[in-house]
């Protein structure tokens, strides 16, 4: 569906931010983004969306060249929610602020009505559609802003940092959610320092490091090589550390433990 190759931007000139930045964004994948503070990670999502051209290397979306499109252009396929909420909720209500893409996208009365109460239902929000956003919760707040962003039907949708700053039980619900908008088709870039999510919910893991990519598989892969993932700077996720210290083969998931910690049982039964 996305397709960057050779790309390479730097904001001053002389100093390369990206370099050499090849990768392929496929339809209906959940992919991560993951690297150090300063690797390229914003930089790298800022010419995704159009919000900064490259300086060498060409972007396609779905065949088709969009290297120097701008973030008018990119917003029609593509949506992006950004680590603080805040910082993109702006309307007067929660109603408003869904509908807000949509019309700015020439969408007509009919289907700007539709999507609204989709999206409402979708991100469990019907009950706040008149309350004014900068009364919510962080966690409701960061449910809106995907509601703002689905409510456009992008292909791709970006969450930068989805679950910071969110209790328990708001980043269960925004984790599921994200599951279910997957399993319905939309394709999903979650750029985050969590391992733990990126290990349960990635299918492929992207790593960057001084701008460039130094890993670029699944995340099994590089958990399954501690040494490397350190120097990456990344953590090794928690059912990843707790599985190797039972001695069982590498698992992603505190259910994958749990289901090999039943067979060893009844193997020993």
């Amino acid at each position: 569906m996305l397709k960057l190759k050779d790309i390479a931007f730097s904001y001053d000139r002389k100093h390369k931010t990206l370099t050499d930045i090849s990768l392929t964004i496929r339809q209906g994948e959940i992919i991560a983004l993951a690297g150090r503070n300063g690797s390229g990670k914003t930089t790298l999502t800022r010419l995704i969306m159009g919000l900064i051209n490259a300086d060498a290397g060409s972007i396609k979306m779905n065949g088709q060249d969009v290297t120097n499109c701008q973030a008018a252009d990119m917003a029609k396929h593509i949506g992006y929610v950004f680590q603080n909420p805040d910082r993109q909720l702006f309307a007067s209500t929660v109603r408003e602020e869904i509908i807000y893409g949509p019309m700015q996208l020439g969408f007509t009365k009919k289907e700007i009505e539709l999507q609204l109460e989709v999206v409402l239902e979708a991100t469990d929000l019907t009950a706040f559609a008149e309350w004014a956003p900068q009364t919510l919760p962080r966690g409701i707040k960061q449910r809106l802003s995907i509601a703002s962003a689905l409510a456009a039907q992008p292909q791709l949708l970006i969450l930068d940092e989805p679950t910071t700053g969110q209790d328990c039980r708001e980043r269960t619900k925004l984790l599921r959610l994200m599951r279910k908008l997957n399993l319905e088709g939309l394709t999903i870039l979650i750029v985050s320092h969590d391992m733990d999510i990126i290990a349960e919910h990635a299918k492929t893991m992207i790593v960057l490091e001084n701008g460039k990519i130094k890993f670029n598989g699944a995340p099994k892969e590089l958990f399954a090589n501690e040494k490397k993932t350190v120097e990456l700077g990344l953590e090794v996720p928690e059912a990843v550390r707790i599985s190797h210290d039972l001695g069982l083969d590498i698992c992603m998931t505190p259910a994958d433990i749990y289901q090999k910690m039943q067979g060893r049982r009844d193997l020993h039964v």
